[in-house]
């Protein structure tokens, strides 16, 4: 390992990682591992790209040095940004999983028993076939989440950095929130999020804000399409912050008038759903439980919504195509895992089909604390009234509704 001091953490964050990843190879006898997925990669290296695309791998052998398999224009971001000192690039003309094969053997480990993210998105499956084809004298082994058991519990430096995330994540929603009127496009809603977050230090995100309003908020993981948002309608945010690949995400709801009953019982039941199970998260609660609690609280809410997905899931780091650590562990039910301190989750008691047309959504990033939890924001849960942006009414009733009611016969002796 190549010390140095200009990573996201400092050094013996890293070499603490890379014991623990090796400590659990030993309990797998496993002699080498081969990491591909981006985020494990960053989590273990500080290595990132958005060249993720191409075939790249870090081999970690249970003693020796680790290396890395990268196209050649991704070098440079070995050096610049690693402690790892061996690389073995391939040019865009090269065979990626030959030249895996032929470190292995370069490095004596292509006898041996060898580990692979079998699930990873970017070990896809003819490059296993290859690898399964020319990997003759040992054995590859399914090694699929033995780095995410070291990510899944964040430590303080993780949570010190996500609480930078989350910095990104209030200023973009805060300006998101101002920007929501009658007569704006979800496109301009979603310009004054991405330029609050970017401007107050927030990088790229694995999603882009979520923009959707009126009718468009029930089409699950749409996001703005240049749609003008009308007078009295309301617009669903949600939008994930993230600093050096760190995430936090929430959820807001803007409604254009004053609140209609059902629109506050959505927010007050969305509201005593965070509330509780916040209350109640701490370690050795059940990962079922949690996801009771909210479950539980949404269903019986009397205005025709329902919560369509899990409850919540992990965050932490993370690349396109998704912001979530879901894939480690989701609140759902039935999961019996128990949650730890530095486990951190982005918590969604969100709403579909309220009054048969509206999503709207209250949501919390929190982590887990010896004793309980902790949100990483501040921002105020309600949901924002604007009624000035209302559309315009007659005695109650919207304008629109009005100018198309029969027009009764005039009387004959009427004034």
């Amino acid at each position: 390992m190549r010390q140095r001091d200009d990573m996201t953490f400092p050094f013996e964050e890293y070499a603490r990682r890379l014991g623990d990843l090796r400590r659990r190879m030993a309990e797998r006898m496993l002699d080498a591992v081969v990491i591909t997925d981006p985020e494990n990669l960053m989590y273990l290296t500080d290595y990132q790209t958005t060249g993720y695309s191409f075939f790249q791998a870090l081999v970690v052998p249970l003693e020796d040095e680790p290396f890395m398999i990268t196209r050649a224009m991704e070098e440079s971001n070995v050096h610049a940004r690693t402690w790892v000192d061996l690389t073995r690039p391939y040019p865009d003309t090269g065979d990626a999983i030959q030249s895996l094969m032929q470190s292995l053997r370069e490095f004596g480990l292509d006898t041996r028993d060898v580990g692979y993210e079998r699930n990873s998105y970017y070990f896809p499956a003819y490059h296993q076939d290859y690898i399964h084809n020319s990997f003759k004298d040992g054995r590859l082994l399914d090694c699929f989440g033995i780095v995410e058991e070291g990510r899944i519990v964040k430590s303080a430096a993780e949570i010190a950095i996500m609480r930078r995330a989350a910095r990104a994540t209030e200023v973009g929603m805060a300006a998101g929130i101002e920007a929501c009127a009658a007569g704006v496009t979800e496109n301009d809603i979603a310009a004054e999020i991405a330029s609050a977050m970017f401007r107050s230090g927030g990088e790229f995100p694995a999603v882009m804000p979520y923009v959707t309003s009126g009718p468009r908020s029930m089409i699950g993981h749409a996001t703005w399409e240049g749609r003008t948002v009308q007078p009295g309608e309301h617009v669903f945010l949600e939008v994930g912050g993230c600093f050096r690949r760190y995430h936090t995400a929430m959820m807001r709801t803007v409604v254009l008038d004053d609140l209609s009953r059902s629109m506050r019982v959505a927010q007050e039941r969305m509201k005593l759903a965070l509330s509780e199970v916040k209350a109640a998260i701490r370690p050795g609660l059940t990962v079922s439980d949690a996801d009771n609690i909210v479950r539980n609280i949404i269903s019986d809410n009397g205005v025709g919504a329902r919560l369509v997905t899990r409850s919540g899931y992990s965050i932490g780091i993370a690349f396109p195509p998704s912001w979530d650590e879901g894939y480690i562990v989701s609140l759902n039910q039935g999961d019996p895992r128990v949650l730890r301190e530095g486990m951190t989750f982005h918590i969604i008691p969100w709403m579909w089909g309220v009054d048969g047309d509206k999503t709207v959504g209250i949501s919390d990033t929190v982590h887990v604390t010896a004793e309980g939890c902790e949100s990483f924001f501040t921002l105020d849960e309600d949901f924002t009234c604007k009624p000035e942006h209302a559309a315009a009414r007659v005695d109650g009733e919207p304008l629109s509704l009005v100018r198309d009611a029969p027009v009764p016969e005039k009387e004959e002796n009427a004034c």
